[in-house]
């Protein structure tokens, strides 16, 4: 099961860069130029960059844990954007 959202940003770059480095002292992180691959234990996350700033996609094998892992991404991620005054992501299903 996967759900996407994309965050508005011109700061995409460093907030992608703060989120891979933040989990990889707990979690297996892959990074490369435009991407950020979070492997958590239930699930994976990935925050891409866009032009108008990341896309990010929870997938977890069933759905129970699901919710857990967006919470986790999501609340991340606007803690470290806090500066943006972010508002809460609009999920969808993928």
């Amino acid at each position: 099961m996967q759900i996407t959202a994309t965050f508005p940003t011109e700061r995409g770059p460093a907030l992608m860069g703060t989120m891979a480095k933040h989990f990889g002292h707990k979690i297996p992180v892959e990074t490369t130029q435009t991407q950020a691959l979070l492997q958590f234990p239930s699930g994976t996350a990935t925050i891409a960059l866009i032009p108008t700033g990341l896309h990010l996609a929870v997938e977890t094998p069933d759905p129970a844990p699901l919710e857990t892992l967006r919470g986790v991404v999501e609340s991340h991620l606007l803690r470290f954007a806090h500066r943006e005054d972010p508002q809460p992501l609009d999920w969808q299903p993928a």
